[in-house]
């Protein structure tokens, strides 16, 4: 292993010297070079190496970046520098105003989504019983989810809309705040503990009630300012 490793360091140093000044050094090493082929057999393997920052015939190539520079500058704040989960600390950050949206969709079959626009669901109103879930659901959740900050919320709106087009229910829900953390989850759980509640409501006439798309559609306050779907 020394010896292919310092073949390679040999192979390298012919491509850099350039001045006429080193041509002797160069013909040196190419007689060293055959004389290891004649004892072992073989030409010193060629290859990338490492070689020592220490020595100036050996020069870094600029084509394979050091990892400290490919490494992304984006971490996860809700883990230490030793791995563990942690709670962040918003002592130092500035109180804005925040708000959040999110949404989801529960589709439900034609037959479902006639009853539900009838109203004829046999446990009540789905749609009022789904948004006032959904507006509990998101003063709950610091209490569901474990790094999540108890904020004290200025408003939740959820909305659910039925659509006809394919037969389900689209919800929105917007949660604000004036505090030193974000209200995205608060969104979003607002609009999945709805669509959750539009599932017990409505599963007596259907089990294959699907969930689909819960997501952050847009934010905005904080350090990291205005965000909306479709940007990175």
């Amino acid at each position: 292993m020394i010896l292919r490793q310092f073949g390679t360091k040999i192979h390298l140093s012919r491509r850099l010297f350039s001045s006429s000044g080193d041509r002797d050094i160069v013909n040196a090493i190419a007689e060293l070079n055959k004389e290891m082929e004649h004892l072992f057999g073989e030409s010193p393997v060629s290859g990338p190496t490492n070689p020592s920052s220490e020595n100036p015939i050996f020069q870094e190539d600029s084509s394979f970046p050091s990892p400290s520079k490919t490494m992304s500058e984006t971490r996860l704040t809700h883990v230490d520098t030793k791995g563990e989960a942690q709670m962040v600390d918003v002592s130092s950050k500035e109180t804005t105003k925040r708000v959040a949206i999110a949404s989801c969709k529960v589709i439900l079959g034609k037959s479902t989504f006639d009853l539900v626009s009838s109203n004829q669901m046999g446990k009540g109103d789905a749609i009022s019983v789904a948004r006032l879930a959904g507006i509990i659901g998101a003063k709950q959740t610091s209490n569901l989810i474990p790094l999540c900050h108890n904020i004290n919320l200025s408003h939740v709106r959820v909305d659910l809309n039925l659509n006809p087009s394919d037969f389900s229910i689209d919800i929105e829900g917007e949660a604000s705040s004036s505090g030193k953390t974000g209200v995205e989850m608060e969104a979003m759980m607002a609009v999945s503990v709805a669509g959750l509640t539009v599932y017990d409501m409505c599963k007596a006439a259907s089990k294959g009630i699907e969930i689909t798309n819960v997501r952050l559609e847009r934010k905005s306050g904080g350090k990291s300012g205005d965000w909306f779907r479709g940007t990175k």
